[in-house]
């Protein structure tokens, strides 16, 4: 399950983007990914490990959420029934 936001430009900066990438380990855990940094450049990257995918998935669910309320828009969003 993948989520990519973004900001809208302002002025002679670039947009600011949001990814969340749900990926299984071999463990039988699952890690959430977030990526963030400014559209055109390397961004920061962190990682969450979950034992059950229904922790990650609302973990994933809250991260976007809070990031909609700071004004990132979903641009793309693959998986089910989360870019609500």
């Amino acid at each position: 399950m993948r989520i990519y936001m973004q900001t809208a430009q302002m002025g002679d900066k670039p947009p600011r983007f949001y990814h969340l990438h749900l990926q299984e380990d071999l463990l039988e855990g699952w890690t959430l990914v977030k990526e963030t940094g400014y559209q055109g450049a390397a961004g920061r990257v962190t990682k969450e490990y979950y034992e059950s995918r229904d922790n990650a998935l609302d973990a994933l669910i809250t991260a976007r959420d809070k990031q909609v309320n700071r004004g990132y828009r979903i641009v793309f969003a693959q998986g089910e029934h989360i870019a609500e």
